[in-house]
């Protein structure tokens, strides 16, 4: 008995490490586990098997990433490469929903930073946002003005956040506000892990004439710890394709508007 329960230590332990590595560079290739942690091949499928059932890894060819959920935020470097495809047309579709907006907030996160870049240059604009990679994106860009707002600088997004932030967002009244989160529960509320970044998302939602949502399909069915909005807030959701249409249906009887693209 007390084997089998060392044994079982030992792999919740490696488990733990695995996800942990995983943590800190955002993908890694199956083949190279048996050697860094000293043990066979099977016992590495073995582990991932179970952290594929706990849901804390998903693998394919040969490769196995985070999953992205409430409780865990990803390197910057793996959102830039997690569903990519998906996040561009997301962000290419919220552009061209600006309507008449001549003033727009911009949250912080990787698909903001892509609505960002596929913003029009027809028309004057000017953006408030508290994303350091959306800025960085739009200084250069004549026909954009943006007004970057204060505060103490997340590592995990590059986002401002606190006093500072929230005081200063509460000054304007944006025509628009584009946002993402980190999760979109089964019951229509908006959340994300940090109460610093919903005091601003929030913010946003209450001062702002309308409201965009941008998320890929993954954030559907997620729960975090801080709620920040109701789907029934936005004017539209936009999502990927592979939210199916059931669930997008769901969704809408909540008060949601989905747009897959």
């Amino acid at each position: 008995m007390a084997d089998v329960a060392r044994n079982q230590q030992g792999a919740r332990e490696r488990r733990d490490a695995i996800v942990t590595l995983l943590r800190e560079r955002g993908s890694l290739a199956v083949a190279e586990l048996p050697e860094s942690f000293a043990v066979s091949p099977e016992t590495i499928r073995r582990d991932l098997r179970e952290l594929e059932r706990e849901r804390r890894v998903e693998r394919r060819y040969g490769v196995i990433r985070m999953v992205e959920s409430g409780a865990v935020e990803t390197p910057i470097a793996f959102r830039e490469t997690n569903h990519t495809a998906e996040k561009v047309r997301i962000a290419q579709a919220a552009a061209g929903r600006l309507a008449q907006a001549r003033t727009l907030f911009l949250d912080e996160g990787f698909l903001p930073a892509l609505v960002a870049e596929s913003l029009p240059d027809d028309r004057p604009l000017t953006v408030i946002t508290a994303s350091i990679p959306a800025v960085l994106r739009l200084a250069n860009r004549p026909q954009i003005e943006v007004i970057m707002l204060g505060g103490r600088i997340r590592p995990a997004t590059l986002g401002a956040v606190d006093f500072w932030a929230t005081r200063a967002l509460e000054g304007f009244v944006p025509d628009l506000a584009i946002l993402g989160a980190n999760g979109v529960s089964v019951d229509g509320l908006l959340t994300t892990p940090d109460p610093a970044v919903a005091a601003v998302k929030e913010t946003a939602v209450k001062v702002s004439a309308r409201r965009l949502f941008v998320g890929d399909h993954n954030k559907f069915g997620r729960t975090s710890f801080v709620r920040f909005a109701k789907v029934s807030d936005f004017e539209t959701m936009i999502t990927g394709q592979a939210l199916s249409a059931s669930i997008a249906r769901e969704y809408a009887e909540r008060g949601a508007r989905i747009v897959r693209v």
